[in-house]
């Protein structure tokens, strides 16, 4: 085929294309896609992420937030932790929280410091993740988790126990709000990458039987702080 004939047919093709381009029709604006929500955004979210699977709870204070962990810990009686580093939980002083219960501090300082093989044992040891996250919404009952350095995706993805700390200040409505959330970052400070979960780790068998932690954490708790 010449060069000559091989472009004829990209124009012909885009030309046809165009012809079933969609057309926003005038007044139409993202507004109008929006669900309706409630007064209260900590309930919606609560009453979403119970059907999802998860285990929620509201607490008023971080140091409220501390006793639900120490709760989760007397049940799963975990050995290690790995946590983000992230505003929301040095709030809780895991640092200095963690060890006094029992339980090792994995995180992005302590694993930096490790050899691969041996960061990969540690990593793997850990029977709780602990994080908090970008923002949470109330439509799905989801988290949505951007990542980065001090922010490992794994947290959330291989312990088989998963804590998400969250203040109300971080629920948003719906997914506009998420896209307007990381619009603001665009392009720069855009992270490595965004995670949604909703909910424990779920997966089908070919009996189209549903079960629960077979890839990732089958337990899954969200601890909202809400002062109000």
């Amino acid at each position: 085929m010449s060069r000559e004939t091989f472009l004829a047919r990209v124009r012909q093709a885009a030309a046809a294309g165009r012809a079933y381009r969609v057309h926003v029709q005038p007044g139409i604006t993202a507004e109008m896609g929006r669900a309706a929500h409630g007064a209260d955004l900590v309930v919606e979210f609560i009453a979403e992420v119970t059907k999802a699977g998860g285990r929620p709870v509201v607490v008023r204070t971080p140091e409220e937030a501390k006793q639900q962990l120490v709760e989760l810990f007397r049940f799963y009686e975990p050995r290690s932790a790995l946590c983000w580093q992230h505003p929301v939980l040095e709030k809780l002083q895991l640092a200095e929280f963690l060890p006094s219960h029992g339980v090792e501090q994995i995180d992005f300082a302590v694993i930096a410091r490790q050899d691969f093989d041996h960061r990969r044992g540690t990593i793997l040891a850990a029977d709780i993740g602990i994080t908090s996250a970008d923002c949470a919404v109330a439509e799905t009952g989801s988290l949505v988790m951007a990542h980065g350095a001090g922010l490992e995706r794994i947290a959330s993805l291989l312990p088989p126990v998963f804590v998400a700390v969250v203040e109300r200040a971080q629920i948003v409505p719906d997914l506009f709000d998420v896209v307007a959330h990381f619009g603001g970052r665009l392009p720069e400070k855009l992270p490595s990458n965004i995670t949604f979960i909703t909910g424990p780790s779920k997966t089908g068998d070919i009996e189209s039987k549903l079960v629960t932690g077979v890839h990732g954490p089958g337990k899954w708790h969200v601890i909202v702080i809400d002062p109000q």
